[in-house]
């Protein structure tokens, strides 16, 4: 797939919980390969329109594009298997190693063993942990920081080219919160994957993103580079939802 190509797409989408809509006539394109995350005050349609994608909420109108794929035609299952998703609340099995937690989808589309171990060995690498030390150890047996790193390991195992991140590391203290971000933006450089990621931490939208879609009331109200949004915010809802003292700190 090209650099350029869409990864996903929303078409004239539209989402209403029975209290007005939460997305309406909703547009929007996800460049393959980019980090875009998607920020905006609480109950804008940041997380359904993350989990439209993987067909965990479906639209009332509307098609959304996974790799130019209708996702109502596809089955939700499979669908989910070939897209990475990574939440705040780690979900990892308790009961299960960390090579078990990591290489569960693999193994459920029925990888081999042998893969499965070396898909797992070059993952806990990536994400800087030691297979030696890491592989048969359990959850509780790791930190918050750790255990994260094991999210995104996961969600990486059975090679997405697409994944969602649910305000993944809102949880963390913020030692660790900003190695991740960095560690991801790192890792992104290496596996180019397409990451939608939701947070409302603006800092670590500007942070890790190549393109930010900032939402208010279920519509876009600027999409575009984190220097873009800060050299030509479009309007005073922009400046005011950045903050300021943004203005001022990441200008050159």
């Amino acid at each position: 797939m090209s650099d350029h190509a869409a990864a996903v797409e929303f078409k004239q989408v539209s989402k209403n919980y029975g209290s007005g809509y939460v997305l309406q006539n909703f547009d929007l394109i996800i460049q393959s390969g980019k980090i875009v995350t998607i920020i905006g005050p609480s109950g804008c349609g940041k997380t359904t329109l993350l989990k439209m994608i993987n067909r965990l909420i479906e639209p009332e109108d509307g098609t959304v594009l996974v790799e130019g794929k209708n996702v109502s035609g596809l089955d939700p299952v499979e669908l989910r298997r070939d897209i990475g998703y990574v939440i705040q609340q780690i979900g990892l099995f308790p009961h299960m190693t960390i090579e078990q937690n990591i290489s569960i989808v693999p193994r459920l589309k029925g990888e081999k063993k042998k893969a499965l171990l070396a898909r797992t060995e070059e993952l806990l690498q990536l994400i800087g942990l030691s297979p030696e030390q890491f592989r048969s150890r359990y959850p509780h047996e790791l930190s918050g920081g750790q255990q994260q790193r094991i999210g995104v390991a996961r969600a990486l195992a059975a090679n997405p080219s697409i994944i969602l991140m649910d305000e993944p590391f809102s949880a963390l203290d913020p030692i660790s919160r900003i190695q991740l971000q960095k560690e991801l933006i790192n890792l992104n450089e290496r596996v180019k994957k397409t990451i939608v990621f939701v947070t409302h931490d603006i800092d670590e939208a500007l942070k890790i993103a190549d393109q930010i879609v900032l939402l208010k009331d279920g519509q876009i109200i600027q999409t575009g580079s984190p220097a873009e949004l800060l050299d030509k915010p479009a309007n005073d809802f922009v400046r005011e939802f950045l903050g300021v003292e943004r203005f001022n700190q990441y200008s050159i």
